[in-house]
């Protein structure tokens, strides 16, 4: 499904804000591939997301959507109490943590109904009768998986592709089932780790993710055997990108580490260091999306005063060595840089 791409760079579907229509078309021009992530979306917004795109460009491109996983048990009374704090800070009310399906039918109705050339999951598997229905109307499906047993449930459900995530990936972790008992929610690997168990198990195409900003990191994971990379810190900071102005800056500024947390979503993500990071991580429970409904007018009114300690500053482990400026010319650094890398490893093999 990748196979005509003039290089094989794909940029992530960064649901929130940072992938846009835009950035989508950029990367499809540039000669690479774009997904729309379609999480917290309205069935509505999606639909005019995709026609939004469909005029900036005439290539195919991909949707992602969340698969909606099981209510979660967990009191969060705990947790809500702690960010009352957060929310008197910046003279705001916490949200009201309740479970809900992301509109999933509503957007997968609608990815059949517009014959989305890719569609992708993430945070679990699409059931055998989804995979079915998207194939009937020629679209190719993409599983996010981090480990080889759910590359191997992935493959069962019919699969074409598995985006392979380590642990390296800035934002949510793509786990099936989230472990309370784990920081992280579950074992992990690295990419390059990752890409080598997922492919002893199972005969599909592989998408590599996580902490790739580089074209040598590009180089590495097409010849670790992946078909394409997936970049999405990468193109933070691109011109086209929706990336709110606080989280640019603490993009560009790079003095924080990241770290997973569940402070933000009840889920885990990765993402820079900053205040409620540290304070709110340990005793936040495994409760997605309660958490996220919990805290987003926190995170909004953050966002609003500037200050990025409050806010779920996604980033992958190398996002201080991501690029800025217009998105083609990112693309055009990471292939040659990718090129170079593949001259100077033929180089040294003689």
């Amino acid at each position: 499904m990748f196979e005509s791409l003039r290089f094989p760079i794909i940029v992530a579907p960064m649901a929130g804000g940072p992938t846009t229509p835009e950035l989508v078309a950029a990367v499809t021009a540039a000669g690479g591939f774009g997904f729309l992530g379609a999480g917290y979306l309205t069935g509505d917004a999606l639909d005019d997301l995709i026609s939004k795109t469909a005029e900036l460009t005439g290539e195919p491109f991909g949707v992602n959507l969340f698969v909606p996983g099981a209510p979660s048990t967990a009191d969060v009374s705990g947790h809500r109490q702690r960010m009352l704090a957060e929310a008197r800070r910046y003279g705001v009310e916490p949200g009201d943590p309740h479970w809900e399906d992301d509109n999933y039918p509503a957007k997968l109705d609608i990815v059949v109904e517009r014959r989305v050339p890719v569609v992708s999951f993430t945070f679990g598997l699409p059931s055998a009768e989804d995979v079915a229905r998207l194939h009937e109307v020629g679209s190719k499906v993409v599983v996010t998986v981090t480990s080889p047993e759910e590359a191997q449930l992935a493959a069962e459900a019919g699969a074409d592709a598995l985006s392979v995530q380590g642990f390296e990936a800035g934002g949510h972790r793509g786990i099936f089932v989230d472990d309370p008992a784990l920081a992280a929610g579950g074992e992990v690997y690295g990419l390059l780790a990752a890409l080598r168990l997922v492919s002893a198990v199972v005969d599909l195409p592989l998408i590599a993710a996580g902490g790739l900003v580089h074209g040598a990191d590009v180089a590495a994971v097409l010849v670790a055997g992946a078909v394409a990379a997936q970049l999405g810190t990468a193109f933070m900071r691109a011109d086209e990108a929706g990336t709110n102005t606080t989280q640019r800056r603490a993009l560009t500024d790079g003095g924080r580490k990241t770290a997973f947390t569940r402070a933000f979503t009840g889920r885990p993500a990765r993402g820079m260091v900053n205040r409620v990071l540290t304070e709110l991580s340990a005793q936040a429970p495994s409760a997605y999306p309660d958490l996220h409904h919990l805290s987003k007018p926190i995170r909004g009114a953050a966002t609003k005063a500037g200050d990025p300690e409050a806010l779920s500053l996604w980033a992958g482990q190398t996002y201080t060595l991501a690029g800025a400026g217009p998105a083609a010319d990112i693309f055009a650094t990471l292939e040659r840089e990718a090129r170079e890398a593949f001259s100077r490893a033929s180089g040294l093999l003689g």
